[in-house]
């Protein structure tokens, strides 16, 4: 349930981002300008694209992704990878908040009561609000339509590629006004977003794994949370369980 929540909340932004420029010729001035500071580097691992940490201030790639690459390749590699962290930090913070002892279910009328592991929760949804889903469908469908149109050229010849004056994961989307204005405060930000957001990639898929093996909370399976769930409350039933 909150891995959808927490999709459904990062989309959702989307919705809220600026129209797509107008495609053209930019100098290397102007084309820097519009990508927060930075401008492509080929001696530089991911062309100098932010998200480098020591020990590894050149870059990590065990596997050999970077080799090779096109900066538009590269691009949208760090598209995907921001774009994913950030639904994971959501995801995280989904499963925490709403698994004991905090139960904070803020889309079911069930007060404080223990409806188990965060991956059973959709077994609620589809009982307490199924037209959840079709409206989950089409606000997802809205927002990545929009974040194409921001971020992406139009289908040609030669596939698709993202703008030239976009920088990954860039939408527009600002309500606190956090965004940095100088490319170094801003190259430090991004950097400090990635980073979280490859943490929380692993932390969550670390979850998932260990509620799947024995059905148990995350607080719980680590004893600072009594064990209060019962199954067989739940609508849906799994033997595993």
């Amino acid at each position: 349930m909150n891995f959808c929540l927490a999709a459904f909340t990062s989309l959702l932004a989307t919705a809220a981002a600026f129209a797509p420029a107008t495609k053209s010729t930019l100098s290397s001035t102007s084309l820097a300008a519009k990508l927060n500071g930075w401008t492509p580097d080929e001696s530089k691992m991911a062309f100098g694209l932010p998200g480098a940490i020591a020990p590894y201030e050149e870059g990590w790639d065990p596997l050999g992704f970077s080799e090779g690459s096109s900066v538009e390749q590269m691009k949208a590699y760090r598209e995907a990878e921001t774009t994913h962290g950030r639904v994971a930090m959501l995801a995280t913070i989904g499963f925490l908040v709403t698994e004991a002892p905090l139960s904070f279910h803020p889309l079911f009328n069930i007060g404080s009561r223990d409806i188990g592991p965060a991956i059973r929760h959709l077994d609620e949804v589809r009982v307490a609000a199924p037209f959840f889903f079709e409206v989950l469908a089409l606000v997802i469908g809205g927002a990545e339509l929009t974040r194409a149109l921001v971020g992406w050229e139009a289908p040609g010849d030669s596939g698709r590629a993202l703008k030239e004056e976009y920088f990954p994961g860039d939408i527009g989307f600002d309500p606190l006004g956090l965004k940095p204005q100088s490319a170094e405060e801003f190259a430090e930000m991004s950097t400090k977003e990635l980073q979280n957001g490859r943490l929380a990639m692993i932390g969550v898929a670390g979850i998932f794994v260990q509620e799947l093996v024995n059905g148990k909370e995350i607080f719980v399976n680590l004893g600072l949370a009594p064990d209060t769930f019962d199954a067989s409350s739940l609508p849906v039933q799994f033997s595993n369980l």
